[in-house]
């Protein structure tokens, strides 16, 4: 979810110092991004994806700091393996899928950078949204760079570069009015994002 994933360009600074900015789109056509999140209350632990993942991130090699972009993830996307469960999940007294359709991650800042070859490790900064409601979230982000590997990654070769970014954090659903309080034997307040996903920047 969050989002958020989100977290992206904390690979800015992986990107050679020669390079032109680069703008990596993380619509996926081969349906492999994806966000994991885990509920684990006393009686019951929940479990889902979410697939829909979309949004650019813009990215300056001689100003990482300074990159900006926005990560969204569709809410109706999100799956969980019990029918009912997805129906009240998506429903309007939860995430209310309808009148809030995106989570986002917009990022505002990048820092405690650290690179090792073309892997880095580094916190992003952003403006994380969930349920209408915005708060600014730090998380940590592990990112690898990959110049040329965009051709191998799907079967239409396409020549560019990917931007691969991994991050698990937590949030709380109270902070985002998912009906806080309530619940809380079956539905944790704590949930655990783990998010998967990869940009690509092709070439012209």
């Amino acid at each position: 979810m969050k989002l958020i994933l989100s977290t992206v360009v904390a690979v800015a600074f992986l990107v050679p110092a020669h390079a032109a900015p680069l703008t990596f789109d993380f619509k996926d056509a081969k349906g492999v991004n994806n966000v994991v999140f885990q509920l684990d209350a006393p009686l019951e632990s929940i479990n889902g994806t979410a697939s829909g993942v979309s949004g650019t991130v813009t990215l300056d090699p001689e100003k990482p700091g300074e990159a900006k972009g926005k990560i969204v993830v569709a809410t109706d996307s999100l799956v969980v393996p019990n029918p009912i469960m997805q129906g009240h999940m998506l429903g309007e007294k939860w995430l209310n899928a309808a009148k809030h359709p995106e989570i986002s991650f917009a990022i505002t800042g990048i820092s405690d950078i650290k690179k090792e070859g073309d892997k880095g490790e580094a916190k992003v900064t952003g403006t994380f949204t969930l349920n209408g409601i915005s708060k600014d979230l730090t998380v940590d982000a592990r990112v690898n760079y990959l110049p040329g590997k965009l051709a191998e990654r799907g079967p239409d070769k396409t020549p560019g570069d990917l931007l691969v970014i991994r991050s698990k954090f937590e949030i709380k659903r109270s902070d985002f009015g998912i009906k806080p309080g309530e619940a809380t034997d079956k539905v944790a307040e704590e949930i655990a994002i783990s998010l998967s996903i990869a940009g690509a920047a092709p070439k012209p």
